[in-house]
């Protein structure tokens, strides 16, 4: 059985490291401009029927859907190189990749992400980041049910979580308890979605952003744990 480390850093991707929110937008004017404004509202109306359904964005499977209501638009095939060619490194948070060799010079640190089994993927590979954590990259479909795994593939006395949803680290302290410092960074929709956050207990560190974990005390980190009520 394999040694656990004392400490374990768990990295999510989107609005975490990378500003995912900028990359819908850009896809939605990009939708808007190239197809239409009823293009760009089916497709997305597409893609937020599959989270709903799935429980992640799959924007491959969105545009595949809409192909098959459209199987003559020709024109539809050059989406594909817009998703797959996207520069997912120009939309990296200020400092994220720095913030990653930290945490990986203190502590085993892997990325830990939801998606699909495509898009996420080469996000994760053509932002930089897959390089960073020295290969360390896990997608699942639900994050907060493969636990499990997690712990299988890089087991710790404790863990700290950085995350961008209020929801997911609610979820993985009620089953890690005080193995796990749950930390949010204020970035995106999630971070700042007023009815989410007050339904839910504060994560153990809030941080304004990705950036702020350069100059923060990271023993603090593995202390700052608290017990879920």
């Amino acid at each position: 059985m394999t040694q656990p480390h004392p400490l374990v850093f768990l990295v999510d991707v989107d609005n975490t490291l990378v500003d995912n929110d900028g990359i819908q937008q850009d896809l939605k004017d990009h939708l808007e401009r190239t197809y239409g404004v009823a293009t760009r509202d089916r497709y997305w109306r597409i893609l937020e029927d599959l989270m709903v359904e799935l429980g992640y964005r799959d924007y491959i499977g969105a545009l595949q859907k809409f192909r098959v209501e459209h199987p003559r638009e020709m024109e539809l095939l050059a989406m594909s190189s817009y998703l797959m060619d996207y520069p997912f490194a120009e939309r990296l948070y200020p400092n994220a990749l720095e913030v990653l060799a930290r945490l990986r010079s203190a502590a085993p640190t892997a990325i830990l992400t939801d998606g699909d089994v495509v898009f996420q993927p080469r996000k994760v590979e053509h932002a930089g980041l897959a390089k960073v954590a020295d290969g360390n990259v896990l997608i699942y479909i639900h994050k907060e049910e493969a636990l499990e795994d997690v712990e299988r593939r890089f087991p710790a006395d404790h863990y700290v979580l950085v995350d961008d949803k209020p929801r997911i680290l609610d979820a993985v302290k009620k089953i890690w308890g005080e193995r796990v410092t749950t930390v949010l960074p204020r970035q995106g929709q999630y971070a700042h979605d007023a009815k989410v956050i007050s339904a839910l207990p504060p994560a153990d560190v809030t941080i304004e952003r990705i950036g702020d974990l350069l100059d923060y005390n990271l023993t603090r980190l593995r202390t700052a744990a608290v017990h879920p009520a």
